[in-house]
């Protein structure tokens, strides 16, 4: 039942989960070989104005074209004078995924909050861990970082054995993010 939703479930779900909160900008991500660049629509505000110019996504998938891992990098100018609280922002993260996976029928247990990084930039990052009648179907991690005028999100999931299979290259992606940050900018 889970297998033939595979490739709809986890794609749906990282977009549901990653773009509700920030919307990216000058984030730059060098896509390894092997994945597959989605375009993402660009959203409007309430006023009509694009909300942001492109967030950043792409989907890994194992030899018989199934999703293995989904990444989606997101980005936020931030208006002049406030300040992102990036905890919370994780955490209402966290608990938007939880709901939803409890409305699909799925289970879900995070890690409290922790220390990261995105790119070389300070983060906080949650990392939740899926199962459906108990067996475990899907890992997601979370990560969020601010500084004085950008916010951004990184969400990646993918199946128990395709996250497991691809995570040590989604750190090397991770690491490797330009986040767009200008010299004198530092970390909130």
């Amino acid at each position: 039942m889970f297998i033939r939703l595979a490739p709809v479930s986890i794609a749906g779900l990282c977009l549901l989960f990653a773009s509700g909160f920030i919307q990216a900008g000058d984030a730059m991500i060098n896509w390894p070989e092997g994945w597959q660049i989605e375009s993402l629509p660009v959203e409007a505000d309430v006023a009509g104005k694009p909300a942001a110019p492109l967030r950043q996504r792409a989907v890994k998938n194992d030899q018989a074209g199934n999703p293995m891992m989904v990444m989606e990098l997101t980005q936020s100018p931030l208006v002049a004078g406030h300040q992102v609280n990036v905890e919370g922002v994780l955490l209402e993260m966290r608990k938007s995924i939880q709901v939803m996976f409890a409305r699909s029928g799925f289970q879900s247990v995070c890690t409290r909050t922790r220390q990261g990084t995105l790119s070389q930039m300070p983060a906080l990052e949650t990392t939740c861990t899926i199962t459906q009648n108990g067996v475990h179907v899907m890992t997601q991690t979370l990560v969020a970082t601010a500084n004085k005028e950008m916010a951004w999100s990184l969400s990646y999931a993918g199946s128990a054995a395709g996250y497991a299979a691809t995570k040590e290259e989604a750190q090397r992606i991770r690491d490797g993010l330009r986040l767009g940050v200008g010299q004198g900018q530092t970390p909130e």
